[in-house]
Order: structure tokens, then sequence, then C-alpha cells
């Protein structure tokens, strides 16, 4: 079985307050992210919330996500990954990792990178390794435990998404 894990953590301090909650066509971030994982079909989906926790999970539809909290969220997104990693039960053979802040993740991305075979494998929209990754729960080990990218060391096999947009990654607030 496969799991999605939404890493929505951050304190959004380059943003300037919780992104999560930011509008995107009238609704919050990190909706449109929960909602493309959903729309793929993934029937077990944790969302990992730290800064802001309780606002976050009440006013952002889960679209069926469960929430775990990452207490140590100011680690970085290695120790936010760990957090969920640890709440999948022992039939979780590979996770699905997408990021809380990528507002275009599209659906088809997301089947695509689960379609595609063993293994450890990112989807690659024309500019390298991106969102989605999934990571067979072999590896989840050799993951680091801190820092902003903990899945980067480990080779993965990049499926081609270059048709498709890319999720985004909203680090700053736009102008305006």
């Amino acid at each position: 079985m496969t799991a999605a894990l939404v890493l929505a953590a951050g304190a959004g301090r380059r943003f300037g307050g919780p992104k999560q909650l930011h509008p995107i066509d009238g609704r919050p971030m990190l909706e449109h992210v929960l909602e493309a994982v959903e729309g793929a079909g993934v029937e077990r989906c944790l969302v990992v919330l730290g800064a802001r926790a309780g606002v976050i999970a009440r006013e952002v539809p889960l679209h069926g996500a469960v929430v775990v909290i990452a207490d140590d969220w100011e680690q970085g997104q290695a120790a936010t990954l760990h957090a969920g990693l640890r709440q999948l039960p022992d039939d979780v053979a590979e996770v699905l990792v997408v990021l809380g802040d990528g507002p275009h993740l599209d659906p088809a991305a997301v089947r695509r990178v689960l379609q595609a075979g063993d293994g450890l494998r990112a989807a690659d929209y024309g500019a390298g390794r991106s969102h989605p990754v999934v990571i067979p729960r072999e590896l989840w080990s050799d993951l680091p435990h801190t820092g902003e990218t903990p899945a980067r060391a480990l080779p993965a096999r990049l499926v081609d998404c270059s048709d498709l947009r890319p999720p985004g990654d909203v680090d700053e607030r736009p102008a305006g």
C-alpha cells in the first residue's frame, strides 16, 4: 500500500505568515495540494503540520487527510517527514511525498510517479528532480533527520512530467 505525506509544517517566515492559509483562487494554498492528492486516488493521506497547526487544521478543508503534528518542525523538512513516517502503519510499502506549498500540483503527476515502477522516483517537469517523490519503506532509515531536502542525497529515477505544470514552490508572498 502507498500513503501520501503532505509536508506543511513551516512557519512561512520568508513568506511573512502561514502560507498554508494564503488564498489562491479563493481557497487556502494547502487545500489545493490536498485536493490534488485526493483527486489522484491516494486513499491514505497524512498532512504534517507544525507552526500554527490548530489554526491551519481548522481553516483548511482536509479532503480526507489525517493531521499529524510535528513537534520538532523547526528542525526542518526532514524532521517533518519523519514525524509523518512514524505515523504510517506497517502495511505501507512506500510513501508519496509532496509539499504543502506546491499549489499547482497536478493529480496526473501524482498518478504518473506512483505508477512508474519501484524504487525511489521523482517527478521531472523539465528542470530536474521535483515533487511528488515516492520513497520505498526500505529507504526510510537512510533519510536524515535534519535539513530541508532529506531525500535529495538518495538516487532517484526521474519520471517525465514535462507535459504538466510544475507544482510550484511558494516561498515569498506575491507582490500586489
